[in-house]
């Protein structure tokens, strides 16, 4: 069904909040960013952006799930599996790392702040196709969070003997995905660039208990 012409533009508003605060951040950290500077680039009154996002935070929850989209909709045209999937991911982070240092470290940090995981940020289809207008039917996809997409691929691994454990996949993600907000939690205090190296000597220390 079309979306009428006020879901399009709460839409395209959203998505404007979003694209402003990864302009504005750049390399700097997120907390230095103030909602005033958003609302000014937008042209959107602080009424407004609480309206979409209740907290500032939030929308370090959107950027996660549009990433993780990007990636739902890049690995449609791309036949990536088992550990070509897994090492995917982490490229792809360390792109978004490298790119806004302050915002990854930032999402990192707010998700650790926590009591328990929060819920996935609300992506509404008509927000996916103006995200990926090739993108047809695009409430059709399923909308994997990184977990899911690197318990998918391991879970792939396992089945193509690239590794070879007793763990659960569920568990076996939770150990990758420790990994990787690790390495860039340290890429970050060690200043190591580009964290792609970091990543890379990680995984094959890992993959050495697991392949034997």
């Amino acid at each position: 069904m079309e979306a009428s012409v006020r879901e399009t533009k709460s839409a395209k508003i959203k998505i404007d909040i979003l694209n402003a605060t990864v302009s504005l951040v750049g390399k700097k950290s997120f907390k230095d960013l103030y909602v005033d500077e958003i609302c000014e680039k937008v042209n959107v009154s602080k009424v407004t952006f609480f309206k979409y996002f209740p907290q500032k935070e939030d929308i370090l929850l959107y950027y996660l799930r549009v990433w993780c989209l990007d990636r739902v909709v890049e690995l449609n045209n791309q036949n990536r599996e088992g550990l070509d999937g897994v090492r995917y991911l982490f490229d792809k982070m360390a792109n978004a790392y490298e790119r806004h240092p302050g915002l990854i470290l930032s999402l990192i940090s707010y998700l650790t702040s926590l009591q328990r995981p929060p819920a996935p940020f609300p992506l509404k289809t008509v927000e996916r196709e103006i995200l990926h207008p090739s993108l047809m039917m695009s409430d059709k996809v399923e909308l994997l969070s990184l977990q899911q997409m690197m318990e998918k691929f391991l879970l792939e691994a396992v089945f193509k003997s690239q590794i070879t454990t007793k763990s659960d996949t569920k568990e076996l993600a939770l150990v990758f995905m420790t990994l990787m907000y690790g390495s860039i939690v340290m890429a970050h205090l060690r200043q190591v660039s580009p964290i792609n190296v970091l990543f890379k000597r990680n995984i094959d220390n890992l993959l050495k208990g697991l392949t034997n």
